[in-house]
């Protein structure tokens, strides 16, 4: 049996986990706490850690690891930012992820989180339930004719690319890396970031935090953006800069901001701090905005993705063991 330590882990991931097919060569010990150095020993005896998307592996806590006899950091993300991946190879430990569990759940995530935040359905539902009928305040407008700049052309940002030409929509795309069949076959044109960010009425992100998309959107690319421009953020929080996104929001520069994700996650997302002082007064002062919609991190949750996250990650722990290729190593 394979001991693997599991952290961060809420009830789906111990349902998906425990019926993932080769489950039963496989010792679970699921943590609900996340990974740190000060959590770290909880992994010793353990020749697996099984993390997620807000567990802090760096240096220090990779070297814990080791020392309590891990050999492998199996991921139940396709990020990876969150793990020193260099000082892993240093040490000897393995990194593998979940490269693609289910790109449709990310990108309907992205489209309905507009699609809400655009027709107020969220204010909207509210009212009804309070039996007020008022249709004040309401008012949209029409995804058709408008131009969506779809940032990150991967499996996700080239599905919600697809999504929103389904509407009517004209849809550019940036992406050092650009696939002009997929393109030519939707109706997608690429063009530079600064001339997507000053023609789109909507900007979607869909690209890995590396340290060349981090604040990605900033002060001077807000600034490039037209007036009442919509923005929508399912892949990393600190691809936005949240401080020069208040500063927009304040001067009325933005028409709304729809996010799964948030700069400072950790210890807020997928927790319940209801009846709790929230401690983050950037977190406090964008929820304060009727224009911003903000979801926890839930853009993936759907029983295809959990399913596939979970059979991905057994996969890659025995392929590990037996010596067989692995799913998806990461680079460094």
């Amino acid at each position: 049996m394979i001991e693997v330590a599991v952290f961060d882990t809420k009830p789906y991931d111990r349902e998906y986990l425990n019926q993932a097919p080769g489950t039963e060569r496989v010792t679970w010990r699921f943590h609900e706490f996340r990974l740190c150095l000060e959590t770290a020993a909880a992994a010793k005896g353990a020749r697996v850690a099984c993390l997620f998307v807000n567990d802090q592996a760096d240096r220090a806590c990779l070297e814990a690891l080791v020392l309590h006899g891990v050999k492998l950091i199996a991921l139940r993300c396709a990020g990876f930012n969150n793990v020193d991946i260099a000082a892993a190879r240093e040490l000897g430990l393995v990194v593998v992820r979940v490269p693609a569990y289910s790109p449709h759940a990310v990108a309907e995530h992205a489209v309905a989180l507009l699609l809400t935040l655009n027709r107020k359905i969220h204010r909207a539902f509210n009212r009804v339930r309070e039996l007020n009928f008022s249709l004040s305040g309401l008012v949209g407008f029409d995804l058709h004719g408008k131009t969506v700049g779809i940032i990150g052309t991967g499996k996700i940002g080239s599905i919600t690319a697809q999504i929103f030409r389904g509407f009517g929509t004209e849809v550019l795309a940036h992406d050092p890396f650009p696939a002009p069949d997929w393109a030519a076959t939707h109706g997608v044109r690429y063009v530079g970031l600064n001339t997507l960010l000053k023609e789109s009425d909507i900007v979607s992100l869909h690209v890995p935090l590396l340290p060349e998309t981090h604040h990605l959107l900033n002060e001077q690319t807000f600034s490039l953006m037209k007036q009442g421009v919509f923005i929508l953020n399912t892949s990393r929080g600190k691809l936005i800069d949240t401080g020069a996104l208040i500063a927009a929001l304040k001067v009325g520069h933005l028409g709304g901001v729809a996010l799964d994700v948030y700069e400072e996650e950790q210890g807020v997302f997928f927790e319940d701090l209801s009846g709790q002082v929230l401690q983050d007064d950037e977190l406090s002062r964008l929820l304060t905005f009727p224009n911003v919609l903000i979801t926890a991190h839930q853009a993936f949750l759907t029983r295809e993705a959990l399913g596939e996250i979970a059979r991905v990650t057994i996969a890659n722990i025995l392929h590990f063991e037996t010596g067989e290729p692995l799913i998806a190593d990461t680079p460094l």
